[in-house]
């Protein structure tokens, strides 16, 4: 008995590992390389990033696939000061899917100063063949928030 006690607690421990080692992944994935794919118009990370059946609703309501979003990085070379984003939510299921939101600050400066879009984001990702891979993203709620 006791050693089935000792089993049992080396499985929650190796589980527990595992969570925390996705959430780092994860939270990778959504605050390092998704940016940079973007900010350095990288179209090899953002594919690696993106599954084949990544679907996005932007927040003008309007839907885009991989193919679009990579079209995008390829032709939109960023202007912004600078991106940061927080997030919010961060679960991992035990079905290997995973829900990662939170808000996104975008810093802009145009004649009148510097601004920040402040928008929300909630992104699908799911575990394939031991990587992550978004199937999903929407955003929403753009504000925009002058700098004084």
């Amino acid at each position: 008995m006791k050693s089935f006690f000792c089993l049992l607690l080396f499985f929650i421990g190796v589980n527990a590992k595992a969570q925390t080692n996705g959430e780092a992944t994860l939270r990778h994935i959504k605050e390092v390389e998704w940016p940079k794919a973007y900010r350095e118009q990288d179209t090899i990370l953002l594919d690696k990033i993106l599954a084949d059946e990544f679907k996005m609703i932007g927040s003008d309501g309007e839907y885009s696939g991989k193919a679009e979003q990579i079209q995008y990085i390829k032709t939109h070379k960023p202007s912004y000061i600078s991106f940061k984003f927080q997030i919010r939510r961060l679960e991992i299921f035990e079905n290997g899917t995973a829900v990662v939101s939170g808000t996104g600050i975008i810093r802009w400066k145009d004649e009148k100063g510097e601004y920040d879009l402040i928008y929300q984001s909630s992104n699908v990702l799911i575990k394939r063949n031991g990587t992550w891979k978004a199937i999903s993203s929407h955003t929403s709620g753009d504000q925009i928030v002058r700098l004084k």
